[in-house]
């Protein structure tokens, strides 16, 4: 049985670069029959440069069955701030595309003073 904690849909720093231990895209298909290789990657700001990619193949038997990939990507680094997107392609082909913000969020003023 799978579950999912810490679903982001941005990731909150105080400053640039964003280093990120570990992050996943989660994909899951039905309704088809064959076999298939999807893509998965995260796109920069400018929504051309790859940040991390992977790829995977797999194979429906039938129209009910189901296939869940989880593609994991250790090391992260987000060099700027802003709007970056996930991108998944099904033999070469883009099925979704979608946001998530890597965001400034200002430190409190006890901990500036330390520094």
């Amino acid at each position: 049985m799978q579950s999912l904690v810490g679903v982001l849909s941005a990731i909150p720093a105080a400053s640039a670069p964003v280093g990120v231990l570990k992050l996943c895209v989660w994909s899951r298909w039905t309704a088809g029959l064959g076999k298939y290789k999807q893509q998965a990657c995260i796109l920069a700001p400018d929504g051309k440069t790859v940040i991390v990619e992977a790829a995977v193949e797999f194979e429906l038997q039938n129209p009910n069955a189901q296939a869940t990939n989880v593609h994991f990507f250790a090391g992260v680094q987000f060099k700027e701030f802003g709007l970056h997107h996930v991108e998944v392609s099904l033999d070469g082909v883009v099925v979704t595309r979608y946001p998530f913000a890597v965001v400034k969020v200002n430190q409190p003023a006890q901990q500036q003073a330390k520094k």
